[in-house]
């Protein structure tokens, strides 16, 4: 179980229900939600739980201090500054079929985000940027589904910067995107949105995988046209110019030797002069 500090949580989980019910056509609630002031990660948090889950799980964190991101990257997260939760889910789909899940939950933030009338971008594979600063970040875990069929649970954990603490940008000497539009509306509504839209995009994944994401995913692409590099502990690997995405979620880019596919992992993407 989650470790709770003793102070009550931002949210209501009650009220994050009460939205997702009244947002669903059939009127039911299909993820139930919880929500804790503070434990070490709701993407842990959850996968230990998945063998007694019988339904989709949102866990709410309003701070988390073992939360990390890709390659093991910690979040930085003060609870008036961020959004932190993570989703459980599970698939009717075995876990080699799962290609293009992160990609998929960045068209699902990205298009709950510009509800709000934030302008986000993605790059790939599992990064939203604002004005080219990293806005959130999304982390994907997964484990078998216990024998049940070809079935598998995503953890998909999520952090959105809604406000950059003074300083943080010099300390990671990069800099920090904020969707301070979210500030204005309930944490439980947002929260509400973004979760509702999660749900629809599993869904359609589930029965279409990544290839009905394609076109959504290329209308928020970062990078487009841009000259990039992808870079491997330090190495430059390849270097061309920035396409788009194939059904399979590869990054696709225009080299001197012709058009390359690559396969996420712990490659990084950037900017040739950045």
């Amino acid at each position: 179980m989650p470790a709770e500090s003793e102070s009550a949580p931002l949210v209501r989980p009650e009220r994050i229900g009460m939205l997702l019910a009244g947002s669903d056509r059939d009127g039911q609630q299909r993820i139930d939600v919880e929500a804790v002031a503070q434990t070490g990660s709701t993407n842990v948090d959850l996968m230990q739980r998945l063998s007694s889950l019988q339904r989709p799980l949102l866990l709410v964190a309003d701070r988390q201090t073992a939360g990390r991101g890709r390659a093991g990257r910690p979040w930085r997260a003060a609870p008036e500054d961020s959004l932190t939760f993570s989703l459980a889910w599970r698939l009717q789909r075995p876990t080699h079929a799962l290609l293009g899940l992160p990609l998929a939950i960045g068209v699902a933030l990205a298009e709950a985000l510009e509800v709000f009338g934030v302008r986000p971008q993605l790059k790939w594979p599992n990064d939203v940027l604002r004005d080219g600063a990293k806005l959130a970040g999304i982390l994907i875990e997964t484990a078998s589904d216990g024998g049940r069929g070809d079935a598998t649970w995503a953890v998909i954990g999520i952090g959105i910067n809604l406000a950059v603490p003074a300083g943080l940008a010099d300390e990671l000497q990069r800099p920090v995107g904020a969707a301070t539009e979210l500030q204005k509306a309930p944490r439980e509504t947002v929260l509400a949105i973004i979760a509702s839209a999660l749900a629809g995009v599993l869904e359609e994944f589930e029965q279409r995988g990544f290839g009905a994401f394609v076109k959504r995913w290329e209308a928020f692409h970062a990078y487009a046209g841009q000259a990039v590099k992808i870079v491997d502990n330090g190495r430059v690997v390849h270097e061309g110019t920035a396409v788009g995405v194939d059904m399979m979620g590869r990054f696709l880019m225009d080299t001197e030797l012709g058009q390359v596919e690559v396969l996420a992992g712990d490659l990084s993407l950037r900017l040739q002069d950045g």
